[in-house]
């Protein structure tokens, strides 16, 4: 099973921690501070239906570079590219836990480097 339920809440903490600061450097200027992203360019990952609804198509946009053609997310079109990021698959779980706990946002797993390690493009 790709994702592990949560076992210890301080393995989380510390993931969402370690993601804050990945998201800070690395998505900040694009998705924004606030995670709502610029609508119709650039999409929200707060309150994300795609986030929750497309899960390892947004760990491998993260992994791999974006999302090729057209999505919809939260009923607004997104036609772009996000860049690869070159991060390591623990960075690319963190980050993906910071954002799915944060902003409204709520996940009751974990997503782990083990898999993020075994998704292929």
């Amino acid at each position: 099973m790709p994702f592990i339920i949560l076992s210890q809440d301080i393995k989380i903490t510390e993931s969402i921690e370690r993601g804050r600061l990945l998201y800070e450097d690395f998505c900040v200027r694009c998705h924004m501070p606030d995670g709502k992203g610029q609508k119709g360019i650039i999409p929200p990952i707060a309150k994300s239906d795609f986030l929750f609804n497309h899960m390892e198509e947004s760990i491998k946009a993260l992994k791999f570079g974006g999302i090729d053609g057209e999505i919809i997310v939260n009923g607004v079109k997104y036609n772009s590219r996000m860049e690869k990021m070159g991060l390591y698959d623990d960075e690319i779980a963190d980050i993906m836990n910071y954002t799915l706990n944060t902003w409204g946002n709520k996940y009751d797993k974990i997503i782990d480097e083990k898999y993020v390690k075994s998704l292929k493009k």
